[in-house]
């Protein structure tokens, strides 16, 4: 087990939470993750990184597989202009590489905002630290173990 998907099993055992993590085979777009897993495309939770244009830091955004992030939505939330974080960055602060970005088990949390579209659903599945592993999970205890805010911020 890799150190990163190792890390998404220690966050879900942390929670309390049983260890569904999966290797369904390559789920590195939201299309591909469907796919995998036999689930709609809003199924997918997108974890979606930006890193403010003055401060650096890192936000990360948790939509539904189908929907894309509005920029100007995004940064109200955020407090300040966003603009794409670099995969250096994203790397460093999370432990994980895009294309497999977690939304809990990171180095460093970010500040956090869920997509209320997932609340639909009775389970999600978001990547588990690789492009290939997933796990799957309530969204509303994913947005409580994210410490998330549900928010909107989407087209």
């Amino acid at each position: 087990m890799s150190k990163s998907v190792a890390r998404v099993a220690r966050a879900l055992h942390d929670a309390g939470l049983a260890n569904t993590i999966s290797e369904p085979g390559e789920a590195r777009t939201a299309e591909l993750a469907a796919q995998a897993c036999g689930c709609a495309l809003d199924q997918i939770v997108k974890s979606i990184l930006f890193a403010g244009q003055s401060s650096g830091a890192l936000y990360l955004f948790l939509t539904a597989g189908g929907n894309r992030i509005c920029a100007t939505k995004a940064s109200a939330l955020a407090g300040e202009a966003l603009g794409r974080a670099d995969a250096a960055q994203v790397r460093a602060t999370t432990g994980f590489a895009i294309g497999g970005v977690a939304p809990i088990g990171h180095l460093t949390a970010p500040r956090t905002w869920a997509d209320p579209r997932l609340l639909e659903f009775d389970i999600v599945f978001a990547a588990a630290g690789t492009p290939r592993h997933v796990f799957s999970i309530c969204p509303r205890v994913l947005i409580s173990v994210a410490t998330a805010t549900v928010a909107d911020f989407t087209e």
